[in-house]
């Protein structure tokens, strides 16, 4: 046997891509390939693909689903499907013959008696046949609307799980029976029998197991998170399994009808909640009364195939599989967020399972590890039966029935999931890592695509790649890829894969350049621009007043004027948003150009930083553009390096006040009129306003009525203008805010 090392490619990949990167897509865990198709592989839980059981199809019924699958003493296998009510017969060499078609459209539930007469339960009007020489002959009419399970007990009598009422019906011979337990429930999903010989049912929508000793008398074994026990095991040591799914809410579709969790859409399941009371302490079977309370709510998770099926919520547990110990206490020993245990049964010391996962069957062993043992890759594996012809699986999407051979297969093949490399990419090596005994064979092959899912567009499979320790991958480069393992091998010595690494180099992705932005905003004055005191200047001084009115004695002999000064140039800053889809660092370039002009003009380039200032006064007063070039080219070779370029809206620089005249003021007693002008050279006039001696600001509008030019006439007219000598000022501002102010004295005549 050789064993087969992995040494990464041709590069020590880094866990972060970047463009112009070599990156790779590696599988080497359960997760990872429990996420592709199966087809006579199993799935070890450590993650390991090998030859699986050998895999065929027993039997085909030609109905959209089986729901219930029962042997006799002499190997014949009995199949109940759904939706035209059919039961079929099938001899131990897989002959099938249709049996029994029944008036209702599902026949959800099989039962044998010790003589080997055939009881089928038929909904959605539920009644009880007996089948016997090929005959059928209504048994019993429990009037309820469904009838889920069936089972004999070790006193003989049948026992039926019906809904939508949830009671379990104890019938002792054709047209004699009565309410054994009613459960409050809505529905009895499923019964079996324990070692002692106690009925155990499963109920929904509460999710409870219950052991029922006598008629009436109950005991809660457990009370599941989930709202739905759809199957129930023994052990002879006592020990009971249950399956538990998320209950009649939690929809797929069922040979193309949307369903129940295993139950048909069809069917109208009521939500009639209740809960139990147990009134007594003794194990062997307290009386409970059941009484209303709130429902369980149903668990959802997201679809795994794109086969329709009800919007549902990822994250949330969805089935599990429970161990209730002798002592009555529980072990959570599988569950899961993507897919529902429909079946389970017990096989030597594990529990085998089957799923809603491309009609998945598991085997869980004592550690509590679980290994897919087959893939049917039907929508749903509904039910399972261990017999004389192997471990058969029923299925939905097609109701047929899988046989599952102690010996494994020959050969198998596994399909990956697509893969996306989020950019069209070039492909490298794929190499792979597991074991290839002599004799065996190992072929993986590949097909490339630009579109989600595989279709016409897509490449056709490449010729197969055989050097494990890597060999180029021919197929067009393209942004998803998938690769084919093909196995064969001996049965009993097969070869494994453990995992599989594709190497590739993404193309380049341009950068973006989302917005720029231009902020006018006052600089940082430096330390050197500052103000400091000159040796020639004059001291400072304070003129201290007395009450007599005689000043003090002063260092200056007058008094100088305050000066305002203005504060340090603006600057004007532009920064602007980018980014580049693989996180490859950006330099930028900054240009800049006139309206009216042609040719930018580079302000800086080379930057790293998402800003730049200048001085404001740099630029004359007028519209500039400005653009921001970005370039990935740190992180690229210079042929493959990306450029993106964004130039900004049209920006006015304003640095110029607006001038404002004023004409002669005409005064007659209290009233005053006067009209001025309001120039900007490089923006409308946006505002104009007045006070009188410092009061107020009053807004004034301009002849024609609208502010919109840089040329503005104005004529104010004041009945009240009171008397004496005052200053009257007039402001107009531009749109650049710059405010240019003209005053009058105005005297009394």
């Amino acid at each position: 046997m050789k064993r087969i090392l992995l040494y990464a490619g041709a590069f020590a990949l880094a866990a972060a891509a970047h463009a112009s990167t070599p990156t790779a897509w590696e599988m080497n865990s359960y997760r990872d390939f429990i996420a592709g198709r199966l087809s006579g592989l199993s799935l070890t839980r450590d993650g390991r693909l090998q030859l699986g059981p050998k895999l065929d199809t027993f039997f085909a019924s030609g109905q959209p689903i089986v729901w219930s699958v029962v042997e006799a003493p002499d190997g014949t296998v009995y199949a109940a499907t759904g939706h035209r009510g059919r039961v079929f017969r099938i001899d131990a060499a897989g002959n099938s013959s249709l049996l029994w078609t029944a008036g209702q459209p599902e026949v959800f539930a099989l039962a044998l008696d010790s003589r080997g007469a055939l009881y089928a339960a038929t909904s959605p009007d539920g009644k009880i046949y007996r089948i016997e020489n090929g005959k059928a002959a209504e048994y019993f009419s429990p009037g309820a609307k469904y009838i889920w399970s069936l089972a004999f007990g070790p006193d003989g009598a049948l026992y039926a799980g019906t809904g939508s009422e949830g009671k379990i019906y104890r019938i002792e011979a054709a047209g004699k029976g009565e309410v054994y337990y009613d459960s409050g429930q809505s529905h009895i999903t499923c019964l079996a029998f324990d070692s002692k010989g106690r009925l155990l049912a499963g109920s929904e929508p509460n999710g409870i197991l219950y052991r029922i000793s006598a008629r009436e008398k109950a005991f809660a074994l457990y009370d599941s998170s989930l709202p739905e026990i759809h199957s129930i095991a023994a052990a002879p040591d006592g020990t009971v399994y249950a399956a538990a799914l998320g209950g009649s809410l939690s929809r797929r579709a069922l040979g193309g009808v949307m369903s129940t969790a295993g139950l048909p859409s069809s069917v109208a399941v009521s939500a009639t909640a209740t809960t139990i009371t147990v009134e007594a302490d003794e194990q062997q079977g307290p009386d409970i009364k059941p009484k209303p309370e709130q429902a369980k709510p149903p668990v959802q998770a997201p679809v795994v195939a794109p086969a329709p099926a009800a919007v549902e919520v990822s994250g949330i547990e969805k089935s599990a599989i429970y161990r209730i110990n002798p002592d009555n206490t529980v072990e959570t020993l599988w569950s899961s967020k993507d897919e529902n245990a429909y079946d389970l049964l017990l096989s030597g010391g594990d529990v085998v399972f089957s799923t809603d996962a491309q009609g998945r069957v598991y085997r869980l062993n004592g550690a509590r590890q679980a290994a897919l043992v087959a893939q049917t890759n039907e929508g749903e594996a509904t039910r399972l039966l261990s017999g004389r012809a192997g471990l058969l699986a029923a299925t939905g999407d097609s109701g047929k029935l899988y046989r599952l051979a102690a010996e494994s297969a020959a050969t198998g093949a596994y399909e990956s999931p697509v893969y996306d490399a989020g950019a069209v990419a070039r492909w490298g090596r794929l190499s792979w890592l597991g074991e290839l005994p002599d004799g065996s064979r190992v072929l993986i092959r590949t097909r490339s695509g630009n579109s989600l899912r595989p279709d016409s567009t897509w490449s056709d499979w490449s010729e197969p790649l055989t050097d494990p320790s890597g060999a180029r991958v021919t197929s067009p480069n393209a942004r998803y890829i998938q690769w084919k393992a093909e196995l064969s091998g001996s049965p009993a010595r097969g070869p494994a894969l453990d995992s599989a690494t594709l190497a590739y180099l993404p193309q380049n992705t341009a950068p973006v350049v989302r917005s720029i932005t231009v902020l006018s905003q006052p600089a940082t004055p430096k330390a050197s621009q500052q103000a400091q005191p000159s040796s020639g200047a004059a001291a400072a001084y304070t003129v201290n007043v007395s009450d007599s009115g005689d000043p003090a004695a002063a260092a200056s002999t007058g008094t100088p004027t305050q000066q305002l000064t203005r504060s340090s140039s603006d600057q004007i800053q532009i920064t602007w948003q980018a980014d580049d889809p693989e996180g490859d660092r950006l330099v930028y370039a900054l240009y800049f150009r006139g309206e009216g002009e042609r040719e930018w003009k580079l302000l800086k380039d080379n930057l790293s930083d998402n800003s730049y200032s200048i001085d404001a006064d740099a630029l004359a007063d007028g519209r500039y553009f400005f653009r921001v070039v970005a370039s990935d080219s740190p992180a690229n070779p210079p042929a493959d390096a990306r450029q993106a370029q964004l130039v900004s809206s049209p920006t006015l620089i304003d640095h110029t006040p607006p001038v404002v005249t004023l004409g002669a003021p005409k005064r007659a007693g209290a009233h005053f009129e006067l009209d001025f002008e309001a120039v900007d050279a490089a923006s409308p006039i946006r505002r104009c306003e007045y006070a009188i001696d410092a009061g107020p600001w009053t807004p004034v509008n301009p002849v024609d009525g609208i502010l919109d030019s840089p040329r503005e006439r104005f004529s104010l007219k004041l009945d009240d203008f009171p008397a004496g000598e005052h200053l009257f000022v007039v402001r107009a501002v531009d749109s650049a805010n710059n405010a240019g102010l003209a005053k009058l004295l105005v005297k009394n005549q």
